[in-house]
């Protein structure tokens, strides 16, 4: 989904006032953020672009290939790496940084439900700019889910499809090339000199690096996770209108629940400081909440919420591959699930942001 403009700040003093819990506590504590900030970007960030760019290189060679040779075997390559490419941009788009937000990485990587007949009326103009927000709902892994996925009743109607469809073939050519360039460009910009910005942006106020990479990992998992990937479909934003066809990957129809998977345990991992790929934890947020004693009803902080993460992901678990299917046969399930992370949001948006006293900077239209 398209994520919200930032343009409201709201002291954390507050929060306070409707924080999920009435016995939090805080003290000044200290913390090491230099180290904080150095995990995030070399053990964390960095190195969660670079598997991005990597598998979005991947599905720009394999797109290019099947352009070019359109059969069976080059379609699953592409849908593999496709998939592969999906599963990673989960794990990126956390952190809007100031080149993603530049970009616009997330709008232009997972906009969704996909504008079918933008699609195709670009593919039979063959004009159209990509880095133009009129195509947020046309480009990036939602898109070529419909162009992989959805266009005939059979894999052999597709393939006959971009027989006769040559723009249609440049237009699947097109989409992972401009993920690509944009994966590329952040890449190039942590490893040039905004690595050194980051880490020197331990400040106080609502406009240093710290408190941005903060307030985009709450608003991730609130924003581009919980809502549309659980809340919208499961008609918990329509008056318990469902809707089926709203779901992430809807044409691929059996990958949701590993999409939201791989963004919770993003999350997670994150509040963690838990290296990429790894096994090893570095200063993170749990470790910062510790270290100024914020307490919630006789346990720490850092233990509550990743408890709750654990409920989440055991809610998720319970549901189809299928989101589709889940809303249709037993929306209970997708409800609860949305419920389980929703604590998660409460718990960090609320009562994490005040302990750490850091301000919201980002447009709250949900009264959570």
């Amino acid at each position: 989904m398209k994520r919200f403009v930032l343009t409201l700040s709201v002291v954390a003093g507050l929060l306070a006032g409707c924080s999920s819990s009435d016995n939090n506590t805080t003290s000044e504590g200290t913390y090491d953020r230099t180290a904080l900030m150095t995990n995030w970007a070399d053990n964390i960030i960095i190195p969660s672009f670079e598997d991005y760019q990597a598998k979005a290189n991947v599905l720009n060679t394999k797109a290019a290939a099947f352009a070019q040779n359109h059969t069976q075997q080059t379609l699953e390559e592409v849908r593999t790496a496709w998939l592969d490419a999906y599963k990673a941009f989960q794990h990126v788009g956390i952190f809007d940084d100031p080149k993603a937000f530049e970009l616009h990485l997330i709008e232009g990587s997972n906009t969704y439900p996909t504008d079918v007949t933008g699609i195709n009326n670009n593919i039979a103009s063959g004009n159209y700019n990509l880095a133009q927000p009129v195509q947020y709902t046309r480009e990036g892994f939602p898109a070529l889910d419909y162009l992989l996925y959805g266009i005939g009743d059979t894999d052999n109607g597709l393939i006959s499809y971009y027989e006769t469809t040559p723009n249609a073939r440049q237009y699947v050519a097109d989409l992972a090339a401009h993920i690509k360039s944009v994966a590329d460009a952040i890449v190039a910009d942590w490893n040039g000199s905004y690595r050194e910005t980051f880490i020197a942006g331990t400040g106080t106020a609502v406009s240093a690096p710290i408190n941005q990479t903060v307030n985009n990992f709450v608003k991730n998992l609130e924003k581009d996770t919980r809502t549309p990937k659980l809340g919208i479909p499961a008609g918990l934003f329509s008056n318990g209108v469902t809707y089926a066809d709203k779901v992430e990957a809807y044409y691929n129809n059996n990958v949701s629940r590993q999409l939201l998977i791989e963004a919770l345990t993003a999350s997670k991992d994150f509040f963690n400081g838990k290296h990429f790929g790894m096994s090893a934890n570095g200063p993170g947020l749990g470790a910062y909440l510790d270290a100024v004693n914020a307490v919630r009803e006789g346990q720490n902080l850092s233990a509550v919420i990743n408890a709750k993460y654990d409920a989440a992901l055991a809610a998720v678990n319970q549901l189809n591959n299928s989101f589709s299917s889940q809303v249709t046969a037993d929306n209970t399930k997708m409800v609860n699930a949305y419920n389980a992370v929703q604590q998660i949001v409460i718990a960090e948006k609320l009562d994490m942001l005040q302990a750490l006293n850091i301000s919201i900077d980002y447009v709250d239209g949900d009264g959570d």
